[in-house]
């Protein structure tokens, strides 16, 4: 076996916005393999907000991209050579080993996709790690309860569309952000009751009074994607004994400079808050539990998902630094 793969490597660390010049496509031959491994051929990949946290030097919960090292995450590909005992010709398998055409793997960190109805990039979505984010984040650490007023910021993205759908199948008022109009119209058709374009406002004032006007109630729960201006609106919007689950804080993730925090903390204390970030992959128990219920709401016709996706090894970098300029509804991946 012979095969010329492509893959990026991380060239140098961003300050800021990561450019394409952060990232070298690298040409790597994959010959005979060793007995316990196996050779997978990428069909899809994701990216996802958290790498541009591994591209920093900087402890962290996952460890950073190493330099002129390919990098890494999630995928969706095939076995086409094994000598490996439990992975065989054929099988379809996710993986860690995105941001390349090809990879050798000796099982580790790697599973067979289950035998589902559900199309085999779903499990790098809907039926993957952002699924599991939106549900955990609602029921493990925000606890949702029925009736409950739900602010959901990036409210179009692959977790904040799914946190919108599960929220309103437990039948709660369900409001939230998004950057354009074809987003807010897609998530109104969800039944997400209200959706304010937050590139409207341009302050945490602005926003907290756009939001206001659907929030008559307060906010029970806020399923927190974004931070910055948006945190400290829901700070204010925030009902007594109110409960934030924090997924991330992409609105921080590219500054050069420290940025001046919410100067209104003191409604924690005021409001008894209950503010808990969280990493899904602390959750995993939980999977086999979503995946069945997710099922079942496919089957039923009461979830829905957009990806965005794009073509070719070589759209990778330009589809993540998307991530960060609202080029994506729902899902962003790339095809092989």
């Amino acid at each position: 076996m012979h095969i010329e793969s492509k893959g990026y490597a991380l060239k140098q660390r961003p300050t800021g916005l990561p450019t394409l010049d952060c990232f070298e496509l690298q040409t790597q031959t994959i010959s005979d393999i060793k007995d316990g491994q196996f050779v997978i051929k990428n069909l899809w990949l994701s990216v996802d907000p958290y790498m541009r946290g591994r591209m920093s030097d900087a402890e962290s919960y996952v460890p950073p991209f190493q330099l002129g090292e390919l990098m890494q995450g999630s995928a969706i590909g095939e076995v086409i050579e094994s000598k490996h005992s439990d992975f065989q010709v054929g099988d379809k398998v996710n993986s860690m080993l995105g941001w390349r055409e090809y990879a050798v793997s000796n099982g580790d960190m790697v599973q067979k996709l289950p035998h589902t109805e559900l199309p085999d990039q779903s499990f790098l979505g809907v039926a993957g790690m952002p699924g599991l984010t939106a549900w955990v984040g609602l029921n493990v650490i925000g606890e949702l309860k029925e009736g409950d007023t739900v602010l959901v910021s990036a409210a179009s993205g692959a977790v904040g569309s799914l946190v919108c759908q599960f929220a309103k199948l437990k039948g709660c008022r369900v409001v939230g952000s998004a950057g354009s109009a074809e987003k807010i119209e897609w998530l109104l058709s969800l039944g997400v009751d209200a959706v304010i374009n937050y590139k409207n406002y341009h302050s945490a004032a602005e926003l907290e009074s756009a939001l206001a006007q659907h929030c008559p109630n307060g906010v029970d729960l806020c399923y927190e994607n974004v931070g910055g201006d948006h945190f400290e609106a829901a700070l204010n919007l925030m009902n007594r004994y109110g409960r934030m689950a924090v997924c991330g804080m992409i609105d921080l993730y590219n500054l050069e400079d420290a940025k001046a925090g919410p100067n209104n903390l003191a409604n924690i204390v005021k409001k008894s808050l209950r503010i808990q970030g969280f990493i899904v992959s602390d959750h995993w128990e939980h999977y086999p539990s979503y995946v069945a219920q997710l099922s079942q709401w496919v089957k039923e016709g009461k979830i829905s998902w957009k990806e965005t996706v794009r073509s070719g090894i070589e759209s990778t970098p330009n589809a993540f630094l998307g991530l960060f300029t609202g080029e994506n509804i729902g899902k962003m991946l790339i095809q092989l």
